[in-house]
């Protein structure tokens, strides 16, 4: 369904039954990133899909303003206020990941439980976060004049995403597809505006979220590793699960573990209503 949300158009799919889990993807993708999970997730939730602003089939402004973090926290909970949902288990992986933790650090009230998969609360120090904007801002203006399909075959060989090399040939086209069904445009806005270093830093605010949290890495991508290790010590109430062999992209590279890990995780909190 398209839903129009504090000025933007999104694109939004919500099936099953129960309490609600939100599905936030990653950078380069889109809702479709959740489909060989909905088979298994809808048996136990309501699950919402859709697509962040500047990807997918969800709108994509020409301001980079409009991108930053605050206001893509204001148009998730305007979404679930149109959907009349209260509260929600909330899933994100990598640029989602740090959405979802922005939403429960933002809108405690709204997030029953945090799921974040190879997902960081951004960088502690100005000088840290104004190397990573500069950054950003040429990988933007570098997509920008080369186009979407010279983006693609760079981002897909960076070394984060190194271990997908080993992955089925059907997988890794799936990917791909996913990544060149984007626009160029929306993808430099969502690094100028949503990038880790345009984002306010969490750190020195895990402690104050109250609801249980799940973080998920790969034993391969050691930097998230480490950044899970601290993040566990600061969290009240987390678990952290690595899981072996993997990098990144655990739900691709391993998803039948994943989805072990995910739904052993939301089954043992349980059910609540969604008003």
């Amino acid at each position: 369904m398209d839903l129009y949300v504090n000025g933007v158009h999104f694109q939004v799919e919500v099936e099953g039954e129960g309490p609600t889990l939100l599905l936030l993807h990653g950078f380069t993708g889109s809702r479709i990133t959740w489909e060989p999970y909905l088979a298994s997730w809808t048996q136990h939730f309501q699950v919402v899909r859709l697509d962040l602003i500047g990807h997918g089939e969800s709108e994509a402004p020409s301001d980079p303003a409009r991108y930053r973090m605050n206001r893509a926290v204001a148009d998730l909970t305007g979404i679930l206020d149109r959907l009349q949902i209260s509260r929600a288990h909330v899933l994100g992986y990598s640029m989602g990941g740090r959405l979802a933790l922005s939403l429960a650090a933002s809108a405690p009230a709204r997030v029953k439980t945090l799921l974040l998969e190879s997902s960081s609360p951004g960088l502690k120090t100005d000088a840290e976060r104004r190397a990573r904007q500069e950054r950003d801002e040429a990988l933007a203006a570098w997509v920008e004049r080369e186009g979407l399909e010279v983006f693609v075959r760079y981002w897909e060989r960076i070394p984060l995403f190194a271990t997908q090399a080993n992955l089925p040939e059907k997988v890794r086209r799936g990917i791909q597809k996913e990544r060149l069904a984007q626009r160029a445009h929306g993808l430099a806005n969502s690094l100028r505006g949503m990038g880790t270093g345009a984002q306010p830093s969490w750190w020195g605010h895990l402690g104050e979220i109250p609801c249980p949290v799940l973080l998920i890495t790969g034993e391969l991508d050691a930097k998230f590793c480490r950044i899970a290790e601290e993040m566990k010590s600061q969290f009240s109430r987390c678990q952290w699960r690595s899981v072996s062999a993997v990098g990144h992209a655990v739900h691709v590279e391993a998803p039948r573990i994943f989805d072990t890990i995910v739904m052993e995780f939301l089954l043992r909190h349980g059910k609540f209503p969604n008003s």
